[in-house]
């Protein structure tokens, strides 16, 4: 505390200064937080067992594992729950794409989940190059995936799905009556080589204190609503969330032609190709 600025009013700074104790306080908690959860006792093991559909570097359809999941030299996953297909209730507007123009708007990928994926494709790079694997998991058919990947520019997200398997339903990024669940699931492979859930975003199931709260189960990993946080309109409800593309033609999404081919650049089996960076 101790600073001002210019012609702030007393008031201002009083409760400025009441606010920032609470955000002191709240450093102090999410670290705490962040500390338990790297100190939970080993999570249960995992089977190999699943076999994604991708898509290697020529653009053909393949099987992977989860343990191919992992980075050379890695030994975390983040494996995120892509809601494509949307929950059925979702009445916002389709997301805009080539490859999902003539989709029915349920059988479309998740404007909110979009959303993530795009701000997260250019910090994949610096993620790896931690040692840390990332990869995205839906129930819509590869091939639709891979376009819709296309469509958004994406360079860095390695897609597979779970359309032929039981994956999303074991480890709850699907609900019995096959509606998606975004969710964050992570696993950690051992020395030994097992593989084990060491956390998922639970917090997502959890019931909201009010009507309109946000699940905020990924809230530390959500750039635009973190900005948006900061400012004093705070986060517009989900329902007014509209996708970039709908908003300025100017400011979508950049042209898909890039140095390497699209499937190569897009491409979710070739965990050894080399890492982009954005432009």
């Amino acid at each position: 505390m101790g600073r001002t600025f210019p012609k702030e009013s007393s008031e201002y700074r009083s409760a400025r200064n009441a606010l920032l104790k609470r955000e002191v306080a709240l450093r102090k908690e999410m670290e705490s937080v962040a500390a338990e959860r790297r100190a939970l006792p080993p999570g249960p093991a995992v089977s190999d067992h699943y076999l994604f559909d991708a898509w290697d570097s020529d653009g053909k359809l393949i099987k992977v594992r989860l343990s191919e999941l992992f980075r050379q030299g890695s030994d975390t996953l983040l494996f995120y729950h892509y809601m494509f297909p949307r929950n059925s209730e979702d009445e916002r507007p389709r997301m805009a794409g080539a490859s999902v123009a003539e989709l029915p708007r349920e059988d479309g990928p998740c404007p909110s989940c979009t959303l993530l994926l795009d701000q997260w494709d250019c910090v994949l790079p610096y993620l790896e190059g931690a040692d840390t694997s990332f990869a995205t998991v839906t129930k819509a058919p590869i091939e639709r995936v891979m376009a819709f990947a296309r469509d958004r520019g994406w360079r860095n997200v390695t897609l597979v799905s779970a359309a032929n398997n039981s994956f999303k339903r074991d480890f709850h990024g699907e609900d019995e009556t096959g509606e998606q669940e975004p969710l964050m699931t992570v696993f950690h492979r051992d020395k030994d080589g097992t593989i084990r859930l060491s956390w998922a975003s639970e917090l997502l199931f959890e019931p909201l204190m009010e009507p309109d709260q946000d699940p905020r189960h990924l809230g530390t990993v959500e750039p635009f609503w973190g900005f948006l946080d900061l400012t004093p309109r705070g986060r517009p409800k989900t329902d007014r969330y509209r996708d970039h593309a709908h908003c300025d033609p100017g400011k979508a999404a950049p042209p898909q032609a890039i140095a390497k081919s699209e499937t190569e650049s897009v491409s979710p089996a070739n965990i050894a190709a080399a890492q982009h960076q954005c432009d």
